[in-house]
C-alpha cells in the first residue's frame, strides 16, 4: 500500500475529508504565497500531495491521462486564485474535443 493510500484511509477513518478544511488549506496557501512565505517549489508539493488524493477517487469510466490533465490543471486554477472555491467541477466522461 502506498503512503499516499495509508494518509487516504487514515484520514477517511477520522472524518477528515471535509471539504471546508480543504477550502480552508487552499485558502491558506494563497495567502501564504501572496506574501512572500510560500515559494512555488513548496506550493507544488502540496499541489503534488492534493493530487495524490485526488487521483485515488478517479472514475473507472474516465481514461486516466485525461483526468489526470484536467484534474491538474483544475488544481493549478484553484491555487492561482482563478478558479472560484467551493463549485463542484463537470467531472470529464470521455474525450474532450478541442484539448491539448
Amino acid at each position: 500500500m502506498t503512503d499516499t493510500k495509508k494518509l487516504h484511509e487514515t484520514l477517511d477513518l477520522l472524518g477528515m475529508r471535509a471539504q471546508a478544511a480543504s477550502v480552508g488549506m487552499i485558502q491558506l496557501s494563497i495567502e501564504l504565497s501572496r506574501a512572500g512565505l510560500l515559494d512555488e517549489a513548496a506550493l507544488g508539493r502540496i499541489k503534488d500531495a492534493i493530487f495524490g488524493e485526488i487521483s485515488l477517487r478517479r472514475p473507472a469510466s474516465v481514461p486516466k491521462e485525461e483526468y489526470n490533465r484536467t484534474m491538474r490543471r483544475r488544481l493549478d486554477a484553484l491555487f492561482a486564485g482563478s478558479e472560484p472555491l467551493g463549485q463542484k467541477p463537470p467531472v470529464p466522461i470521455g474525450p474532450v474535443i478541442g484539448a491539448e
